[in-house]
């Protein structure tokens, strides 16, 4: 490979690894520039937990807010404001849960409760205070427990 030929592709990959990570914006911001729609939310649905922290991330077209709640619990809203992850050490409020998972729990975890619950792009899972993970559907039919 000539000089020529070696540096015009050294520049070309410099400069897509600086437009890649340039895009990745995290910053720290007051609970008070939170979007109404999380903080009502947080009000309905966690009144106990004040808020500790938030985070807006930027990472290029997607922009999510992470919310820190005392007592552990840490939410994460996605661009449309709606939440798309909830983590707890304890058990998550029955209001957060789709009521299928939670009859779900109910009928085949009668001792246990929920400390985790996750949407991503085509399933939904919850975290048992047991560990064991559970996948279910858009719907809430039950798929698999996750390794």
């Amino acid at each position: 490979m000539n000089r020529k030929v070696f540096f015009k592709s050294s520049v070309v990959t410099a400069l897509f690894t600086i437009s890649l990570t340039s895009c990745d914006k995290e910053s720290i911001i007051p609970s008070t520039d939170l979007p109404n729609e999380i903080t009502s939310f947080i009000s309905k649905h966690f009144p106990n937990n004040s808020i500790a922290q938030v985070i807006k991330d930027k990472d290029g077209l997607i922009k999510t807010y992470d919310v820190i709640l005392s007592d552990n619990v840490s939410l994460e809203f996605n661009r449309k404001r709606e939440v798309i992850d909830i983590d707890g050490v304890g058990q998550l409020p029955n209001s957060v849960i789709p009521a299928k998972l939670l009859e779900y729990v109910k009928t085949n975890y009668p001792n246990n409760f929920i400390t985790d619950w996750e949407l991503d792009d085509r399933n939904q899972q919850i975290q048992l205070n047991n560990g064991i993970d559970l996948e279910f559907n858009m719907k809430g039919d039950f798929l698999r427990i996750d390794n």
